[in-house]
């Protein structure tokens, strides 16, 4: 059973080979959680975006940068969708697509209001999800592959050979 270490996928210095890290990362099938159910105490480097690729900063009137901040971009609100009537063969239904088509092209995600989930179907599905990341590595990595055509499946990033940077989560 393959144990992952965490200085060596931490590693920040000028020997850092990106391939192995993330090679050593996904063997370990654990995921983020599983790097930090090992003690990591800095920010892996697989997870930094590289320099040039980071956009974090907003032009000034003085043309510096200076760090965004948010009470100065109020129009920064996740998109709103209200599910309400969809079934409905109405100009309602088309407004509905409409608008998760803008969502989807402007922000990538949105929220839903009225999709018909119960509340306690959706706390489930939340419990389940917190009962199994809190298992043993050894119970996770079961499930762990890369395999889309599995049903059920664990892993960290489906795009983390791809990506500049991995995101800091599991899915």
């Amino acid at each position: 059973m393959e144990q992952i270490n965490p200085q060596h996928v931490s590693e920040t210095n000028q020997e850092y080979d990106r391939a192995k890290a993330l090679k050593d990362f996904d063997d370990a099938k654990v995921g983020v959680k599983g790097v930090v159910d090992a003690g990591i105490t800095t920010l892996p480097q697989i997870f930094v975006m590289p320099p040039d690729d980071q956009d974090i900063t907003t032009p000034c009137d003085n043309g510096n940068k200076k760090l965004p901040n948010t009470s100065e971009f109020p129009q920064f609100k996740v998109p709103l969708v209200d599910l309400k009537d969809i079934d409905d063969d109405s100009p309602r239904r088309k407004q509905i697509v409409k608008e998760i088509r803008h969502a989807c092209e402007t922000w990538g995600f949105f929220q839903v209001l009225h999709h018909g989930i119960p509340q306690h179907t959706m706390d489930n599905m939340i419990e389940r999800v917190r009962r199994f990341n809190e298992q043993p590595n050894e119970v996770r990595r079961e499930f762990y592959s890369r395999d889309k055509i599995k049903k059920v499946r664990f892993n960290s990033n489906f795009d983390l050979y791809k990506a500049k940077a991995a995101n800091w989560r599991d899915t």
